[in-house]
């Protein structure tokens, strides 16, 4: 499957790419319950890695690209 983010990059906030899996309100909501791609705080700052992003959204489990029973 093509990967929807580039594997060697980092992801912040704001960055368009990461509305293709939520907004930022969504995105906040999964961290706090432990839910969604892995991320890191430098800071204040919240960092996505584009490897992780493509892992989460390819697992089964995360509902992203699974797809739909019929």
């Amino acid at each position: 499957m093509a990967n929807l983010f580039e594997q060697n990059r980092n992801y912040v906030l704001g960055d368009s790419e990461l509305d293709l899996i939520g907004d930022r309100d969504k995105l906040a909501q999964w961290r706090h319950k432990n839910m969604g791609p892995a991320f890191y705080k430098l800071g204040r700052k919240i960092i996505y890695r584009g490897e992780d992003l493509n892992a989460w959204a390819e697992c089964p489990s995360s509902g992203f690209l699974a797809p739909k029973a019929a």
